[in-house]
């Protein structure tokens, strides 16, 4: 099936007459879309694709199963939507509850005719469970970020800046053909204990924590992964935190098994780190989903209300951050199959001392 025709039956089992897709990621999904600027009007049995004119040719060549439709200046985008659902004799729309309450209010008063509702989301669990098709393009991706770890992990060393080393795991995606699927994390010595910290002038020492955080997106899908290295000899605490979190991390993967729940997955890790009192120096969700988005839908945290099911991709990266000391995630990226997890990343994370 499709992803149109999964999402066709969900709208039919819903109960929804029709639904104005207007997330653009949600739109690139069911589409094959790849521009930044669309909406599809879909029923249970027909759909629309509409985008304005400066994507009328990419449009007709990329989006597949749904009637392409393009408008251009002077006509509102409010008055072509107007005309094309009631030309689908639409007369009860749904909309996504991620719009704004000034868009649905321009809706509201300038498509005429329209019963609009706030729609159940039902595109969420579609989205969740990737196709065979959507899991080969994660793979992908996670092949090229395994090697641009491979590639950047020559430059550690004493005196080479986090910012050259951001730069270049810029360039690689690149160079190979990839977007970069968000600013990629290079954290050495104390910057290592901020989770999401920015590449620096700082300069690499003998004896740091080195964490590097980096995905591309390839073919519209996303990689994500973290390994942390230490430059030079390792110090026994620095062991202890390392080995400590990656017991956790492959714990947590052999936990995601179809019909966990996605909160004691995430509570796993927690009740490892605390065998050494170190819970308490992890303060995010252990994973989240991954896809068309590199924060894909679903989440692995303390309030996840997820149940992992096959067919979903996750990230799995417990960390222990400690001010003053340093910081330590490894993640890895993990396909749900019937048989139990398939880690779709594959560069070594045994602890590596770059001497």
């Amino acid at each position: 099936m499709t992803n149109i025709s999964r999402l066709q039956s969900s709208l039919s089992e819903s109960g929804v007459p029709a639904l104005l897709i207007s997330d653009i990621t949600n739109v690139q999904w069911l589409s094959g879309f790849t521009g930044s600027s669309g909406y599809v009007v879909l029923t249970p049995t027909s759909g629309r694709f509409i985008t304005d004119s400066r994507y009328t040719i990419q449009a007709a060549e990329e989006v597949e199963g749904l009637d392409v439709r393009s408008f251009g200046s002077p006509t509102k985008f409010t008055d072509f939507l107007s005309q094309n659902v009631s030309e689908m004799g639409v007369k009860r729309l749904g909309f996504e509850r991620s719009i704004t309450y000034g868009t649905w209010d321009d809706w509201k008063n300038q498509v005429g005719g329209i019963d609009w509702f706030p729609a159940p989301d039902v595109i969420k669990p579609l989205r969740m469970v990737k196709t065979a098709q959507e899991v080969a393009k994660i793979q992908a991706a996670c092949r090229l970020a395994d090697a641009c770890l491979e590639h950047v992990v020559r430059l550690l060393r004493p005196g080479v800046s986090e910012y050259e080393i951001g730069l270049e795991i810029e360039f690689f995606f690149r160079r190979n053909g990839a977007e970069v699927g968000f600013a990629p994390i290079v954290a050495s010595g104390p910057n290592s204990a901020r989770p999401h910290a920015h590449p620096s002038e700082r300069q690499i020492e003998s004896g740091d924590f080195v964490t590097l955080d980096l995905g591309g997106k390839l073919d519209g899908y996303n990689s994500d992964i973290t390994r942390t290295f230490v430059v030079g000899r390792a110090s026994e605490r620095q062991r202890e935190v390392y080995d400590l979190v990656l017991r956790a991390e492959k714990a947590c993967i052999d936990a995601l098994v179809p019909g966990a729940k996605g909160v004691d997955v995430d509570g796993l890790a927690r009740q490892i780190l605390d065998e050494k009192d170190l819970a308490k120096y992890f303060g995010h969700g252990l994973g989240h989903g991954l896809g068309k988005a590199v924060h894909d839908l679903g989440g692995l945290s303390t309030r996840s209300e997820d149940i992992i099911a096959p067919g979903q991709v996750w990230t799995i990266e417990p960390g222990v951050y400690i001010e003053g000391f340093g910081g330590v995630r490894i993640e890895d990226d993990v396909h749900v199959t019937a048989n139990g997890p398939e880690i779709l990343t594959h560069f070594p994370k045994e602890l590596t001392e770059i001497t």
